[in-house]
């Protein structure tokens, strides 16, 4: 698990976090497993409680727009709510192994929703990608042995 600091935001704003996760998946109108792994995981360090986790997942069905999702994040204070979300978004966008141009086009319609630099996601992206080389490094390690 990610040392995080998601869990120590408001309970309002770990609702609006995930509820941008929830838009990401359903970009391509198809949530993948590693895309729904990476979501469950996300909800989980959110905390959030069962009746919202039943929201969230509504969401999942029936997508919230991205406007809605950026003006939900917009009501944290020092803006960790919408850096945390669309550092997520990224991670689950790259789950599959790949970001399309549809949800690269998102992901910088989120940064620049949030007041962030375009260079954002692509310095985010970077450090997804050395992650999963990262665990990947050591999937062979035990595979060799």
């Amino acid at each position: 698990m990610l040392p995080d600091t998601l869990h120590t935001l408001p309970q309002n704003e770990r609702f609006a976090y995930a509820k941008l996760l929830a838009f990401i998946a359903k970009i391509d109108n198809d949530v993948t497993v590693d895309e729904m792994a990476m979501f469950e995981q996300r909800m989980g360090t959110a905390l959030l409680s069962p009746n919202q986790r039943a929201a969230i997942r509504d969401y999942l069905q029936n997508p919230p727009t991205l406007s809605e999702c950026l003006e939900d994040l917009k009501i944290s204070s020092d803006g960790k709510a919408g850096k945390l979300a669309l550092r997520d978004a990224i991670m689950m966008s790259a789950a599959d192994g790949t970001v399309d141009e549809e949800e690269f086009d998102v992901l910088l319609k989120i940064a620049t929703g949030l007041g962030m630099e375009e260079s954002v996601v692509d310095d985010l992206l970077d450090w997804v990608m050395d992650g999963y080389d990262w665990m990947d490094r050591g999937i062979k390690i035990l595979d060799a042995s």
